[in-house]
């Protein structure tokens, strides 16, 4: 009986380690095509960058007499201020981040710890806001912002802080409601053991709760930040005169009707735009991985 067993064990052994062999090639192979298609655009665009022939039609992975022209071509230009937009658009994504993310945290935590009359309807009214595309207000985002130029120029039409003002706006509502359901995770034995050493809200807040908070306030600071970086639209619409501009709508002008010429040009101004959004990876990317394991964990 047991001279029969061995070859069929060995059988099932063989077929256990080939199916177990193919998973593993199968991961390689899904891992690399994924590699593939995440390094390659970089690959292109930086090969892109240093080709002096600016041109798509001459563009080569490996290019021919590669140099730095285009970079002094961008940095150099006298018409198009790039390191004027670059810190454009640094100063409005830090700007709008902290303020956005200051009046978040506030809102939150007064949504979460307090109780009172309309709380329930203003949070669904917040949910129900960001289910509508933010394209469908642009129309009514620029006539806004025009009205109350008139009034206030400082928060008008071509304006660093009416650009900003918008930028919070659109970046509160889901941003309380992560917030918010952070909030309540925690332990509400925290407030009430503060209250009866005599802490005020704010003491607890300050002293107790946001140090909490300090992962997730990390994590969506961080992308907050990405995402007014990023913009495009919004930048191109409220804002007007070249000063003014922003790196992604700055980059657009430069390239405006002659994208096959000045494309080496265009994809070296590209890669110096994206080193902070690298800068801020590597240096927290520990807490970006806490702010999300922990939201995953208590969400």
């Amino acid at each position: 009986m047991s001279s029969l067993s061995t070859p069929i064990q060995t059988s099932r052994f063989r077929s256990v380690s080939f199916q177990r062999k193919l998973s593993l090639a199968l991961r390689w192979l899904i891992a690399l095509v994924l590699i593939y298609f995440a390094v390659f655009p970089v690959l292109w665009i930086l090969s892109a960058s240093l080709n002096p022939a600016s041109t798509l039609a001459t563009q080569r992975l490996i290019p021919a007499n590669a140099g730095l022209d285009n970079y002094r071509a961008l940095l150099n230009s006298e018409v198009f201020p790039f390191w004027t937009w670059f810190w454009n658009s640094i100063k409005i994504s830090s700007i709008s981040s902290v303020l956005s993310l200051a009046i978040t945290t506030l809102a939150a935590y007064a949504f979460s710890r307090f109780r009172f009359t309309g709380r329930v309807t203003l949070l669904k009214g917040i949910l129900l806001i960001q289910v509508f595309p933010g394209l469908l207000a642009i129309v009514a985002i620029f006539l806004m912002i025009s009205q109350i130029g008139d009034i206030i120029p400082f928060f008008g039409l071509n304006t660093h802080a009416g650009l900003i003002l918008v930028y919070m706006g659109g970046a509160m509502g889901i941003n309380i409601w992560l917030l918010k359901g952070f909030l309540d995770t925690i332990p509400r034995d925290i407030d009430e053991s503060a209250m009866v050493d005599g802490a005020s809200h704010w003491q607890i807040f300050t002293r107790l709760i946001l140090p909490l908070l300090r992962p997730i306030l990390i994590v969506i600071g961080i992308l907050n930040f990405i995402g007014t970086y990023g913009d495009f639209v919004l930048a191109r619409i409220l804002l007007k005169s070249t000063e003014q501009y922003t790196l992604m709508v700055g980059l657009q002008i430069f390239t405006s009707g002659q994208f096959s010429q000045k494309w080496g040009p265009f994809a070296a101004g590209a890669l110096i735009g994206a080193l902070p959004i690298m800068i801020i990876y590597l240096a927290l990317q520990d807490q970006i991985v806490g702010g999300l394991t922990q939201g995953a964990v208590k969400g």
